[in-house]
């Protein structure tokens, strides 16, 4: 396979922090490259570097293949506030349709449409008037259109709701486009990648696999190197007798033992920790009483907007609650609602009652508030937790401004967690979390000995917390689930083939009774032998295309497949489609005979 991308010898450190040090690897055609680490150390720096608006400190190489269409989705999409949807991906598209003809210039702008499409957006809404889930949104759309062979992206899932990573996840798992992606979307890198690069302490490791491979690996090399670790400190232990013995056994020649000695005693320090952040010295929730929020038909408008129509509920004792839905369906609204942050401008009936030892802890998309000029040491002043969470001494002294995104969230979300709550409420904490973090973060919350309302478009993050469901449809209508969100998944699956399997039977009933009302045709004539075998040959077919359609999909779907097996399996998903169309249509003529 062809070589898209050659790294070599790139370094980057900002003063005595070292991102990374001499670092190369290779992206053949064909990879699916989730590069994943803790937050700050370097992911989306060397993303940068690689799409030219960063530069590494000790020179080095980039080379990519020669006439490949590369794609670059950065984390923040800059784009006119006066211009439309549409106008906005056409206009920042030039680098793509410079020089195409009248006929390729119109497929594009088909492209262009069916995504705005397929991501729920409006092609005549103004950029100035969407979210910042529609705007990343508009990103893709533009990504995506162009058709690129490798697609570059940072963060693709954040702030997207979950329809629109399902319907990504299943575009680029079905892709032939190379990627290298940052994501911290468990579930997303799982069915849509075949390999992961770690950036750890400097240097970077690739594992070919799924993420749990990964995991596997990981814990295998940390392992191996703490055993040298030992090994090494059983030798400095007979190194140290040495150096204490007679002094007249460390002159003349043994200077070079001296110096061997201070090099051992320097790896001998070096223990390898996984990196995760404790949370074990924090109380896990302070008591809660019997009431929690008790709610009687809350209804919410903004303008012609309703967020909620009657919504009744009592939250109970350690009920742990996911909210999910699209965006722009009022699921932040909810939260801001039952806190007592009522929007302003809006209309809100209905009682809501709060149990008397409530203790809140919000964390919120937007609840970051702090002096930007205050150190992180001076921010929170407990040394002993900003090492519990990934912050070591050489950054006690780094102002937040200097902070990156990932490491504000952790820092905001460990002053949440410090005030025991009994009643933790988080609007999309998994944004710009680390996967470390997040592991962790979810042991912790398992281990909550409170109540947990949660708004996430993190599958996994959802699955492995919550018991039941509410999903905000739009239009003030919430439903109750019971349930994981995959089980609710598969219950939407089975509910919506049930649905279109109902609509064929009222569209097949709706053709009898029109044919019923018809005058009389002329008699059919009967089926020759030969059409009468056709016939019988051609059930027998779409039997056996449609069996094997259910396995194409399934294989498509699982994520396992090499890609080479993905190529063949895509390819013959389309054969036998058009096969089983063509033999029904056969089928339907002899019928009619």
């Amino acid at each position: 396979m062809a070589s898209y991308l050659q790294i070599e010898n790139i370094s980057k450190s900002y003063g005595p922090k070292v991102l990374f040090e001499h670092i190369g690897f290779n992206i053949n055609e064909g990879d699916k490259i989730a590069l994943i680490a803790p937050n700050g150390t370097g992911k989306s720096t060397l993303l940068r570097i690689l799409a030219g608006n960063d530069k590494s400190d000790s020179g080095g190489k980039i080379t990519f293949l020669k006439n490949i269409r590369i794609a670059f989705l950065e984390q923040e999409y800059a784009f006119d506030p006066e211009k439309t949807v549409f106008r906005q991906i056409m206009d920042s598209s030039s680098i793509y349709t410079d020089g195409m003809d009248e006929d390729s210039l119109f497929n594009y702008e088909l492209r262009v449409n069916k995504f705005i499409s397929n991501f729920g957006l409006v092609k005549d809404n103004l950029m100035k008037n969407l979210s910042g889930g529609e705007v990343k949104r508009v990103a893709l759309s533009r990504m995506l259109a162009s058709e690129a062979d490798f697609f570059i992206m940072d963060e693709p899932t954040n702030h997207l709701d979950i329809d629109a990573i399902e319907f990504l996840e299943n575009y680029l798992g079905h892709s032939r486009s190379t990627l290298l992606m940052v994501t911290h979307d468990r579930y997303f890198l799982d069915r849509v990648c075949n390999t992961v690069m770690e950036l750890d302490h400097g240097a970077l490791y690739t594992y070919r696999g799924n993420y749990q491979n990964y995991l596997e690996k990981r814990q295998e090399r940390v392992d191996n190197y703490n055993a040298e670790t030992a090994k090494v400190n059983n030798i400095l232990r007979r190194e140290l007798e040495w150096i204490h013995s007679s002094p007249c056994a460390r002159t003349g020649k043994a200077r070079y033992r001296i110096n061997a000695f201070k090099e051992l005693k320097e790896r001998a320090e070096q223990v390898y920790t996984t990196g995760k952040v404790s949370m074990d010295s924090l109380d896990r929730g302070s008591r809660l009483g019997s009431k929690i929020f008790d709610c009687k038909g809350l209804t919410f408008k903004y303008g012609d907007d309703i967020y909620l129509d009657g919504f009744t509920y009592n939250f109970q004792r350690f009920e742990r609650v996911g909210i999910v839905g699209k965006n722009g369906s009022g699921k932040s609204t909810f939260l801001n609602i039952i806190t007592g942050n009522v929007p302003p401008e809006g209309k809100l009936s209905g009682i809501i009652e709060r149990g008397e030892s409530l203790k809140i802890g919000y964390y919120r998309q937007s609840g970051m508030s702090f002096n930007e000029d205050q150190t992180v040491l001076e921010t929170v002043s407990d040394t002993h937790l900003l090492n519990q969470f990934l912050f070591g001494h050489d950054m006690f002294n780094t102002k937040v401004s200097r902070l990156s995104g990932g490491e504000r969230r952790r820092l905001y979300l460990m002053t949440i967690l410090m005030q025991s709550p009994n009643l933790l409420i988080m609007d999309e904490p998994t944004n710009d979390l680390d996967i470390v973090t997040l592991d962790v973060l979810e042991e912790y919350l398992k281990d909550f000995k409170g109540s947990l309302i949660i708004v996430s478009h993190d599958r996994h993050f959802l699955d492995r917390l919550v018991d039941h469901l509410f999903i905000f449809c739009g239009n003030g209508i919430v439903k109750d689930f019971i349930g994981s969100y995959s089980e609710y998944h598969e219950y939407m699956k089975e509910y919506e083939a049930d649905q279109r399997s109902r609509e064929r039977e009222k569209a097949k009933a709706a053709s009898s009774a029109a044919n019923a009302e018809r005058p009389a045709s002329p008699k059919k004539k009967k089926l020759t032998y030969k059409e009468q075998k056709e016939l019988e040959q051609l059930e027998k077919d779409l039997e056996a295309l449609g069996t094997e359609k259910k396995e194409l999909e399934s294989s498509l779907s699982s994520g396992t497949l090499p890609f080479e097996r993905l190529q063949e399996a895509s390819a013959r998903f389309g054969e036998v489609s058009a096969l089983i169309d063509e033999k029904e249509m056969r089928w339907l003529e002899l019928q009619d005979q």
